[in-house]
């Protein structure tokens, strides 16, 4: 048995970015929803893996690279790109 948490429909907007620097391509899917407190889901359309991502998470290099499977290098190109990406929003309370 299990309790819902929340099954919401939600048309969204749906951002593909595909982009090169000196070293890498990067192809990204950003999700933007009304759902997870403003934070949009982040997904690498090269290895699938994804996640929710706030403006504050974007210094956080060793989080990237632990999510995206990146190197430290890789990790700063993304977060400077995605600093132009991913909105600022006020922290709030999250759960």
């Amino acid at each position: 048995m299990f309790d819902k948490l929340y099954d919401v429909n939600e048309n969204t907007h749906v951002n593909f970015i595909g982009f090169t620097s000196e070293n890498f391509r990067y192809d990204f899917a950003f999700v933007y929803t009304d759902n997870f407190f403003g934070k949009p889901l982040v997904v690498c359309m090269q290895t699938g893996r994804s996640s929710l991502l706030c403006f504050d998470d974007l210094d956080n290099l060793d989080y990237l690279q632990r999510i995206f499977g990146i190197n430290e290098v890789e990790a700063e190109e993304l977060s400077d790109f995605l600093k132009h990406r991913i909105p600022s929003v006020p922290n709030l309370a999250q759960y």
